[in-house]
């Protein structure tokens, strides 16, 4: 944490990990896939307020170190000369605490079609027919309707992530937000690395897209879904058609909210145009 600390966030399977897999080749930079700190975090923050009688007896400072002590404490063993990224989805609805705790703080948002990002979830669901997942509550009912309608709402873990990525976009805090679309990350790596170094500050890296290491294999299959968080090791684009019933596909394709000129935000987005 001497080197200070970024987030990584946005919406599931739009690229964070892969981005955090490509960032980590940078020995000045430790990124990882999505960290116990968010959770851990929220609930810091209902210990440190009224919810709890003894809060009473906190000042704001005292909240301040011990929030910020939970990042210090959970990083303690990266090297000091190392930038840390942490990814969470959560890290979008909590902007303004992290720009209290963090001023120099910046949240790079991995975005995607929201159609592609519920197709390729039902796809890893297909892929895997006789584990139950997390996802879904272990359920082993249901159809592709009743899947899709747990991950759209707004408690399941697209319309979340989807709800709090627009509380952010459209908020005080924009300004620290660079939104990164996935298809300019597989289709143009180079130059989108490029622009997230611009955008932190850093100075630029020699990456290998063609040689992207990272396993979370143990972590996917406690959760039910194998693959949730692989990552090819060539960085590239796939082209495949939908596996979703047409309905279902039709109903996200309007949630590009980013791509709006008419809707203002200090945020930044990178895009894919060929």
């Amino acid at each position: 944490m001497n080197n200070g600390i970024h987030f990584i966030s946005g919406l599931p399977r739009s690229g964070s990990t892969l981005l955090a897999a490509i960032l980590r080749q940078n020995p000045r930079i430790h990124a990882e896939m999505m960290s116990p700190l968010g959770s851990i975090f929220q609930a810091m923050l209902g210990a440190v307020s009224r919810k709890n009688e003894g809060a009473m007896f906190l000042d704001e400072d005292q909240k301040h170190h011990l929030l910020t002590g939970l990042f210090d404490n959970f990083y303690h063993a990266v090297h000091p000369g190392q930038l840390v990224f942490d990814t969470n989805r959560l890290w979008c609805s909590k902007l303004p605490q992290l720009a209290r705790l963090f001023p120099d703080c910046k949240v790079v948002c991995c975005v995607r079609d929201v159609s592609w990002i519920i197709d390729s979830i039902e796809r890893l669901a297909v892929r895997n027919p006789f584990e139950l997942s997390a996802l879904f509550g272990f359920d082993a009912g249901g159809t592709v309707f009743s899947r899709v309608a747990k991950l759209a709402a707004s408690e399941g873990m697209v319309g979340f992530a989807l709800d709090a990525l627009k509380e952010a976009f459209y908020g005080v805090e924009a300004g620290r937000l660079l939104l990164v679309e996935y298809d300019a990350l597989v289709r143009m790596p180079r130059e989108t690395i490029s622009h997230i170094y611009a955008f932190l500050g850093e100075p630029a890296f020699a990456h290998d897209f063609g040689n992207v290491v990272y396993d979370a294999s143990a972590f996917d299959a406690a959760m039910g879904m194998p693959g949730l968080h692989g990552v090819g090791r060539q960085v590239a684009w796939h082209e495949r058609p939908s596996i979703l019933p047409p309905e279902l596909f039709a109903r996200f394709a309007h949630d590009g909210f980013w791509r709006d000129p008419q809707r203002a935000s200090a945020a930044t987005v990178i895009r894919y145009q060929p």
